[in-house]
C-alpha cells in the first residue's frame, strides 16, 4: 500500500493536483478535502494528474466523482490527465469515460483549454 500524496500547482487554466500513490477507502477523503480547499473561479479547469496513481478502488472513483461535483458547483471544468491503464479500463467499463474528460498528460489538458480561451 502506497500512501497518497497530493501536490497542488497552478497552470494557466486553473489548479493541477498531482496525485501519487493509492486512492482507496482510506485515502479518498484526502482528495475530497484537497478539492474542497481549492479557490475555484467560474471558468477554471481543475486538472487531476494521475500519472503516478498506483491504485484506485471504488472509493477512489467516488472521490473523482465528488471532485467533479465540486467543480460543477463552481461552474468550472475537470480533466483527468495521464490516467493509468487499469483505472482507465474501470472508467470505461462503468461508462465514466463518457463523464470525465481524459487527456494523455497535463500538457494536453491545459493546452486544449488554453486554446479555447
Amino acid at each position: 500500500m502506497s500512501p497518497l500524496t497530493i501536490t497542488t500547482r497552478d497552470a494557466a487554466p486553473g489548479p493541477v493536483l498531482e496525485i501519487t500513490g493509492d486512492l482507496d477507502y482510506m485515502t479518498a477523503p484526502e482528495l475530497r478535502t484537497a478539492v474542497a480547499g481549492l479557490s475555484l473561479t467560474a471558468g477554471h479547469l481543475l486538472v487531476l494528474d494521475l500519472a503516478a496513481l498506483e491504485f484506485c478502488d471504488s472509493s477512489g472513483i467516488s472521490a473523482l466523482l465528488a471532485a467533479r461535483n465540486v467543480v460543477m458547483e463552481h461552474d468550472c471544468g475537470l480533466a483527468l490527465a495521464a490516467v493509468p491503464a487499469n483505472t482507465a479500463r474501470i472508467l470505461s467499463i462503468v461508462g465514466l469515460d463518457q463523464v470525465f474528460t481524459l487527456h494523455a498528460d497535463v500538457s494536453a489538458a491545459t493546452a486544449r483549454t488554453s486554446a479555447r480561451h
